[in-house]
């Protein structure tokens, strides 16, 4: 079987249950991964013939992908701000809008007085997940020490070995973030960040099966009777662990920017909400009424 005949095959079978242009993406994203060839060079090199085990291997993918598992966590892998990470299903696959919001941060950082501090900026980030967003940052800004914490073991673990591959120095902590006992063990900071969840678990049956059945629930899904609930701590907690001039940088759902707006508001913090490359409100930075110097790095 030569790349030609392989990709023709492949794309053909996903087309069956997968939108084509998504079945084209994910052919490319498979392939490549199995061959080691992009795509112009499978053009060009259409009939290099594939071994028994590549083969194999095409059809174990093909096999799990038709049952709807992400190609993420079909490959292992998840490209996230330029960079590879890996990903299970012990943790959600990175989205573009958290790259927004790590975007957000690290400008926002550089343009205020911590762009002009000398010493380290602390910075908390809750529910790490696969770890896509402090090693992000730390990618992004110098003199920065960041503390990562998570409920779960087995997110942590990907965490780890993330950061370890991509050779950024995080500190990990595993931390049911719900219980006010645990924030004993935490310090101040100077920036918290956090995209923890805060789907209802009435809108599950809008989700499509790829998330509601294979990505970690515990990270998507709050009660319905009480969807802000994290949101209610991160301020509780910041009003004990926000150094002056601080910041609380999160992810929201787009039905309840308003509500979390509020529950900051309620609690003498500043507010703005930003919206992502499709208009929708999904992130909201939160700062105490302190004064924040401006400092334009050019």
């Amino acid at each position: 079987m030569t790349t030609k005949d392989a990709h023709d095959d492949f794309l053909n079978k996903l087309s069956r249950v997968y939108e084509k242009r998504e079945a084209v993406n994910i052919t490319d994203w498979v392939l490549e991964n199995v061959t080691g060839l992009k795509r112009l060079e499978r053009i060009i090199n259409k009939n290099v013939v594939l071994d028994d085990d590549k083969i194999l291997q095409l059809k174990e993918y093909l096999k799990e992908l038709l049952t709807h598992r992400p190609v993420q966590y079909v490959l292992n892998e998840a490209w996230f701000y330029k960079m590879k990470f890996y990903v299970d299903e012990h943790v959600l696959i990175p989205r573009p809008e958290t790259e927004e919001l790590v975007e957000w941060i690290t400008n926002e950082v550089r343009n205020t007085i911590y762009g002009l501090r000398n010493k380290e900026l602390q910075i908390l980030d809750i529910g790490t997940g696969s770890g896509c967003i402090p090693i992000s940052i730390k990618g992004k800004l110098r003199n920065v020490q960041i503390t990562s914490i998570d409920i779960s073991s087995k997110a942590l673990q990907v965490a780890n070995r993330n950061a370890e591959a991509l050779h950024a120095e995080i500190n990990f902590i595993q931390i049911d973030f719900l219980d006010e006992k645990s924030w004993d063990t935490l310090h101040r900071y100077d920036v918290i960040v956090s995209n923890p969840p805060y789907i209802p678990e009435n809108e599950k049956g809008k989700l499509e099966k790829n998330v509601t059945a294979f990505e970690p629930a515990i990270a998507l899904f709050v009660p319905d009777d009480n969807p802000l609930i994290f949101y209610e701590k991160i301020v509780k907690f910041a009003q004990s662990h926000l150094n002056a001039n601080g910041q609380v940088y999160v992810e929201i759902h787009e039905d309840y920017s308003k509500e979390v707006e509020k529950t900051f508001a309620e609690n003498d913090f500043q507010t703005e909400i930003k919206r992502d490359i499709y208009g929708k409100a999904r992130m909201i930075r939160a700062s105490k009424l302190w004064v924040l110097l401006s400092y334009n790095q050019e």
